[in-house]
This record gives C-alpha cells, sequence and structure tokens, in this order.
C-alpha cells in the first residue's frame, strides 16, 4: 500500500531535505525513524527538496508499505521519537500510483522580513533595517505573471531540463512585525524565490526600479539578479495535490484510521 505522510520542520539543523553522504538532513530522520518503528527499511520520496537552513510548514512525501492497522498509533509514536524540530501532521492512505512529487499542481512559499531587530526571529526572518519601498515592491511581484522563464533566478550549474514555472500569484504584505512575501507556483528551481526576494529588496531599497526586473528576467542571466537572502526566512507553506489522492478513502473506505 501507499501511505502520504504530510509534515513540518524547521530546517536550521538540517542541510536540507534530500539526503546527503555526510550531513543531517530532514529525510534521513525521517526515514530512520519510520525504519526502526516499522521494522523495515523504508524509502520516502518527497514533494520537492528544501536547502539547507529552509523549513517547511507542509511538506509531504510517500512511502510503500503492507497494511498498517492504526495510522493514528503511528503518528503519535513517530512524534514521540522525532526530534523537536520535525513535527507529522498525518499519515493518509493513497491510490497506489499517487506520487509525492509528481503529482502535486501547486506550491507556495513564503519569506519573512523583519525591519526591528528582534531576537525572538534571528533564525526565523531575515532583518533589514532599512526602509522598504513596499508598494514597489508589489509593483515588481505583480511582474512575475507575465512571464514563465526563471532561468535568471535560478542556481547555477544546476540539473533542470527546463527553467519554465507558471507563477499563480506573487505579493507582498505586513503581517504584524513581519513584512511577508508570499509565492505560489506550479513548480520551483532551486534558490529561486530567494534570488526572487533579494531582486525585489533592491527594488524596494531604490537600487532599481520595478520595471527592471522585465530586463532581468529576459536577460536569463543569474548575475544581473539580486543576492540570494539568508535560507532562514524561507518557508514552505503549501503543496497542493488533487481531490482524488487527498480524499481517497483507501480499500477499507477511510481518509486515514
Amino acid at each position: 500500500m501507499r501511505y502520504f505522510v504530510a509534515f513540518s520542520y524547521f530546517g536550521q539543523a538540517y542541510h536540507g531535505w534530500q539526503r546527503q553522504p555526510n550531513a543531517s538532513t530532514v529525510q534521513q530522520i525521517l526515514e530512520e525513524s519510520l525504519s526502526t518503528l516499522l521494522k523495515s527499511p523504508i524509502n520516502l520520496v518527497g514533494a520537492g527538496r528544501t536547502d539547507a537552513g529552509v523549513h517547511a510548514k507542509n511538506m509531504y512525501a510517500h512511502f510503500d508499505f503492507q497494511e498498517i492497522n492504526s495510522l493514528t498509533d503511528l503518528t503519535y509514536r513517530l512524534n514521540a521519537f522525532l526530534p523537536e524540530d520535525i513535527a507529522i501532521q498525518k499519515i493518509s492512505v493513497v491510490p497506489g500510483d499517487a506520487h509525492a512529487r509528481f503529482d502535486a499542481v501547486q506550491r507556495t512559499y513564503e519569506y519573512w522580513i523583519v525591519q526591528e531587530k528582534n531576537p525572538f526571529y534571528k533564525d526565523a526572518a531575515h532583518y533589514v533595517k532599512h526602509r522598504l519601498d513596499i508598494p514597489a515592491m508589489n509593483k515588481a511581484a505583480a511582474l512575475l505573471l507575465d512571464y514563465d522563464d526563471f532561468e535568471c533566478f535560478s542556481k547555477s550549474n544546476t540539473d533542470v531540463k527546463t527553467y519554465l514555472c507558471k507563477i499563480k500569484s506573487a505579493t507582498w504584505n505586513l503581517t504584524g512585525e513581519k513584512l511577508v512575501f508570499t509565492i505560489t507556483a506550479d513548480r520551483f528551481l532551486r534558490n529561486m524565490v530567494r534570488a526572487i526576494v533579494g531582486t525585489f529588496l533592491d527594488v524596494g531599497l531604490g537600487k532599481i526600479a520595478p520595471e527592471d526586473v522585465k530586463t532581468i528576467i529576459k536577460s536569463k542571466d543569474r548575475r544581473t539578479a539580486g543576492a540570494s537572502v539568508p535560507a532562514k526566512g524561507l518557508y514552505l507553506t503549501k503543496v497542493s495535490y488533487p481531490s482524488t489522492i487527498l480524499d481517497f478513502n483507501g480499500e477499507r473506505h477511510r481518509k486515514s484510521i
């Protein structure tokens, strides 16, 4: 049977999601924990990969295993077993061909900025002390929806076959103490959101005009875009799937046990 795991993590202590030969990752910790509890090797396939230090409020991965009597009990035991910075929300039975990565229809990220020094955000947001022109940053963000090739915001020497992404929305909003950039797209390139935010900060600081973003995107050259902002302010907040997957009842007509 195939299972989807919905979980979250604070990424400061990890070298991203994907397993690395000589570094601690979220995938490694989850696979080792599930393998111990289920007494069988478990391989997880994630919805994507987050870089070192990036956080996830809503992430999915799938694995295959025989029928599990109580997914509620497994969730409870897994949360007790895992470190405090990783939490399981739900484990569900899904169709046998469901895929955590390829079946995801869109993803949403947030980037958090604080404009006053705040010790409680030192590991959770990027501190920018200079005043930012938020309307100009929103004007630049709206331009993203007119394009679909974002090679200029992609990490160099990446192995992707296409730089095409369909951005559905991109906005800046003041939320309490934080300035939050929210962006939703069908897919994202490596380092893409952090490079976009760095470019928009140049707009907000008056270093470039909002319209200059058009030239940057058309250049397809990473060197023309702004510097990548620190990973600590980036959060994967939502991964969306068709209802046929997340509302699947399973062989016993259940969403999850």
